[in-house]
Formats: C-alpha cells, structure tokens, sequence
C-alpha cells in the first residue's frame, strides 16, 4: 500500500512543533523519558538538542525539518508497518522519513531496548 500525493503533502505540510507533544506523550506514557525520544531523535536526523529544541518551538514543516537533517547512514535498517504502511516500501522520501521517525517512536514506547531502536 502507498500513500497517495495528498496524503504525503499532508505530512510535508505538517508542523514537527504540532506533532512533537504527541511524540513525548506517546513515550511518557509508556515510561520512555523526554530525554531518550531526544537520543532517538538525534539518531536519525543528527540534531542535538539546541537545534531540536529551534524545531519544537519554531513552526517549520516536516520537510524543512528534513531537509536540513543528516539523515542517519543506518536509516534504511528500519523496516516494518507504521500506521498501515511498510516503511521500506514507501516511494515517497519524505514520507519514508517521516514514518522512519515515527517507527523508532513506536518502538520506544512499546519497551524496545535503545541499542535495537538504534539499529547498533
């Protein structure tokens, strides 16, 4: 299955400042730390915590936010079903990059060990 053209202008669209208070819920909730959804984060994308903290309180886009990231060279080790989705399957780059981050948020919250989310 793949996301339509208007499904991924959707989340090209979209705020990573609107979506990041789901994100930390999502893990808080489950017991994970503000702190390990920052490792996780910088994992993938390189920012450290200065610059994720520009994008939780600035208001670009998912892709400013990833076209100024590095995306991590191990990225393409992250394969499974993400909101209805194969991740590795999905055409679409920043789609895929976008369900990348929400894979690794997913596992986190459900107990993964971070060295497995971290794909070491």
């Amino acid at each position: 299955m793949q996301p339509t053209p208007e499904h991924n202008e959707k989340i090209a669209k979209m705020t990573f400042a609107s979506v990041y208070p789901l994100y930390l819920a999502k893990v808080e909730k489950k017991g994970r730390t503000k702190e390990e959804l920052h490792q996780v984060i910088a994992w993938l994308t390189g920012f450290d915590d200065q610059n994720l903290e520009t994008w939780i309180n600035g208001k670009e886009t998912f892709e400013s936010f990833f076209a100024q990231a590095q995306l991590n060279p191990n990225a393409h080790l992250i394969t499974g079903l993400i909101c209805g989705y194969r991740v590795e399957e999905i055409e679409n780059p920043l789609t895929r990059k976008v369900r990348y981050l929400d894979k690794l948020i997913d596992e986190l919250a459900k107990g993964r060990k971070m060295e497995k989310i971290l794909r070491a």
